[in-house]
């Protein structure tokens, strides 16, 4: 990962991320870190409405914040939720989520990085995650 920035780092920055989490409907706290490829982190957390379509997942809130800033190349992400914010159990990104890093990221390079906590988590590719994504390319 970029300007040695490691998994541990990064597993940190998304449970920091977590704690602003807005979720006082399902009480499922998420926490996202986008890596960009220059080394900078982007944060991210789960803001929900009463709504509930306007709600905004953690991952993209991160991607909107780093692409609202000017940042197009990522190396990877790392997301940690649960219930209250215990967390107990990998929180994989939903479809939509897949989708819009898809739309910004290498399917074959991009990684998603699953936490419980520093010691305890896995690494999926965005290829591995979303088969067959559609993005970008498609429409050339």
């Amino acid at each position: 990962m970029a300007n040695e920035i490691n998994t541990r780092q990064l597993i940190r920055e998304a449970i920091a991320a977590m704690q602003y989490s807005y979720s006082p409907y399902s009480h499922f706290r998420v926490g996202a870190a986008l890596l960009t490829k220059g080394g900078k982190i982007y944060r991210g957390c789960n803001i929900e409405n009463a709504a509930y379509g306007p709600t905004n997942c953690a991952e993209r809130t991160a991607f909107f914040k780093a692409v609202s800033e000017g940042e197009l190349d990522f190396d990877a992400i790392c997301i940690v939720g649960g219930k209250d914010g215990i967390l107990e159990e990998y929180a994989p990104p939903c479809g939509v989520c897949r989708q819009v890093m898809m739309e910004f990221c290498n399917p074959e390079t991009f990684k998603i990085i699953l936490a419980t906590d520093e010691v305890h988590y896995t690494e999926y590719t965005l290829g591995e995650l979303l088969p067959l994504g559609f993005g970008p390319g498609n429409l050339k």
